[in-house]
C-alpha cells in the first residue's frame, strides 16, 4: 500500500531476482479503501508516492502500477471475494470486512498484472494465509512466494505505521518481538502448552504500558484455529495498539 521500507525492498528484490535478466517485475501501489474499516486510519495513511517510485526504480521494476481508487471499483461494483476459514479469526475478529477487501483487491489485481510469480511478506501471516487459500480453491495461477519478516536492528517488525508512533511508544513497541522471541525459545525448549506461553508472553507485554492488545492468538500453522498444546509449523500471532497506531507480528514455530 505504499509508504514503502526494507520490508517492502527486500520483497522487491526478491522479485527480481525471480524474475531474473529477462522477466518483468511488476509493483503494485495502492492503498485499498475496502480493507479499510470506518474508524480506521484511511485518510491519514501515509502515501509519499515519489519516494516509493525511486525506491521502485533503484531495484529494477519494470513497471509501477499505481491507480486511482475509481480505477479498481466502479461507482456500483457489487461484486466481492470472501475466504471464510482461515480468514476468521486474528485480525478478521477484530477488523470485520478487512479480509474481503483484501482478497477481493488481490485478485483484482491478479487479473489486471497476470504475474506468473507474486511475492509477499509474512509479517501479514495471516494476509499470506487468506491468498494462498483463495489462489487454490478459485484456481489462480500465480505461484506465491512469501518472505521472512524484516526487522529493525532492536527487533521491531518493518511496518509503515511505525512512523505514527511517539519516541516513547517506539521504544515500548519493541516488547511484540521481544515476548515472541522469548516464546519460541521457550517453546524449543520443550514448553507446548498454550496457557503458559500465553502467560509468559502477557508478562512482557505488561512492561509496555503504552500498549492495549487488541488479541493474542496461538493456532494451527494450516487452520489457523486455536491450539491447547503446539506443535512445529505452529503460529503465535500478536497485534497490539499503541494510541491509535496497530501493530501486528508473529512467529512461526
Amino acid at each position: 500500500m505504499g509508504a514503502l521500507h526494507a520490508g517492502h525492498a527486500a520483497l522487491l528484490k526478491r522479485a527480481r531476482s525471480l524474475a531474473g535478466k529477462t522477466g518483468t517485475v511488476v509493483a503494485t501501489i495502492f492503498v485499498n479503501p475496502a480493507q479499510f474499516g470506518p474508524k480506521e486510519d484511511l485518510s491519514r495513511y501515509p502515501r509519499p508516492f515519489a519516494k516509493d517510485q525511486a525506491l521502485c526504480e533503484s531495484l529494477g521494476v519494470d513497471l509501477l502500477f499505481a491507480p486511482k481508487p475509481e480505477a479498481v471499483y466502479q461507482a456500483d461494483a457489487s461484486t466481492w471475494v470472501e475466504e471464510l476459514s482461515v480468514s476468521q479469526g486474528l485480525c478478521g475478529a477484530s477488523r470485520p470486512g478487512h479480509f474481503r477487501g483484501v482478497c477481493t483487491v488481490v485478485l483484482k489485481l491478479f487479473q489486471i498484472c497476470q504475474p506468473t510469480i507474486a511475492v509477499f511478506g509474512q509479517k501479514d501471516f495471516q494476509q499470506c494465509a487468506v491468498i494462498e487459500r483463495m489462489v487454490r480453491d478459485l484456481n489462480v495461477p500465480v505461484r506465491l512466494v512469501f518472505e521472512k519478516t524484516v526487522r529493525e536492528p532492536d527487533g521491531l517488525a518493518l511496518s509503515s505505521r511505525n512512523v505514527y508512533l511517539s519516541k516513547e511508544e517506539r521504544t515500548q513497541a519493541v516488547a511484540l518481538s521481544q515476548s515472541l522471541k522469548m516464546a519460541r525459545k521457550n517453546f524449543l525448549a520443550g514448553e507446548t502448552r498454550a496457557a503458559a506461553l500465553r502467560k509468559q508472553i502477557e508478562a512482557i507485554l505488561s512492561k509496555a504500558p503504552l500498549g492495549r492488545l487488541d488479541y493474542l492468538a496461538l493456532v494451527n500453522g494450516s487452520t489457523l484455529e486455536p491450539v491447547q498444546h503446539l506443535k512445529k509449523g505452529d503460529v503465535i500471532a500478536l497485534a497490539v495498539f499503541f494510541g491509535k497506531t496497530r501493530l501486528i507480528d508473529n512467529v512461526r514455530l
